[in-house]
């Protein structure tokens, strides 16, 4: 995680004038930096001008919600596109509370109200083939064992997140004052957006439960469960591939969720 280059205020010049850099570890796959403590530079290690495009497009359509302000078009920087993003206020939650998943079940809730029906150019990720070719790839005995007893019929409800993790959201005095970091947005299932969200934010079935309630849903918790070991799967498979710890969330899939707190 963190910044992938190092960045000078000259590079920064064409596009806007500050003063200091910092730069974060915010970002698996891009390079963030803070710029005067005002605004985010986001340049995108990996993302085509497509890609980002369908973001920004994404952001505009939902303005009504806690998404980023964008400051800029696409620029330049280094060879690689960037965005400018109005910094918000708060901070990427370090221990989440019963509040911050009430708070982030309301904006998924919302975002899928505002997305339902709407097409998205970008490929769809998280289908059960575009898995399988990832699980292929690891040759990891439990993944496939897993992958055969998950029983699941996509559908195509609108746009999902697809990557809601706490570290894509910030709060500030407990209120969700920005969710971030659509690059994987597409076409899905909304409960499969929202176990993604349940597999980050929530650390057992009374929590998830919790979550489903501020979701509004009436689905319940055993219809919910193959969604939520089929994001655990997804999630587990693409950090084996990048050699990245998976244990905290397959332990969720397989023991911490199975099981009601007392």
């Amino acid at each position: 995680m963190g910044v992938k280059r190092s960045l000078s205020l000259d590079d920064l010049k064409p596009y806007i004038d500050v003063q200091k850099i910092t730069p974060t570890t915010n970002g698996i796959s891009d390079s963030v930096f803070i710029l005067d403590d005002k605004y985010v530079l986001k340049i995108f290690e990996t993302a085509s001008k497509e890609e980002i495009k369908n973001e920004l497009e994404l952001i505009s359509f939902c303005s009504s919600l806690k998404v980023p302000k964008v400051l800029s078009e696409i620029v330049l920087i280094q060879d690689k596109y960037a965005l400018i993003y109005e910094k918000s206020k708060g901070k990427s939650l370090e221990k989440v509370s019963k509040n911050n998943i009430f708070e982030i079940g309301l904006f998924l809730k919302e975002f899928h109200r505002i997305t339902k029906g709407k097409t998205s150019t970008n490929p769809q990720l998280f289908l059960k083939d575009e898995l399988y070719k990832l699980i292929e790839k690891t040759n990891h005995k439990p993944f496939f064992e897993l992958f055969d007893n998950i029983d699941i019929r996509f559908k195509n409800d609108g746009i999902i997140h697809g990557d809601l993790f706490c570290d894509n959201a910030t709060f500030f005095e407990e209120k969700l004052s920005c969710v971030f970091d659509f690059i994987q947005s597409c076409n899905g299932d909304f409960l499969f957006d929202l176990a993604v969200v349940a597999l980050s934010w929530c650390k057992n079935k009374d929590e998830i439960l919790y979550l489903l309630h501020s979701y509004q849903t009436t689905v319940s918790y055993e219809i919910f469960l193959p969604y939520l070991k089929y994001a655990g799967l997804y999630y587990c498979t693409t950090r084996f591939l990048e050699n990245k710890d998976f244990s905290e969330l397959w332990d969720k899939i397989n023991y911490s969720f199975l099981n009601r707190l007392n």
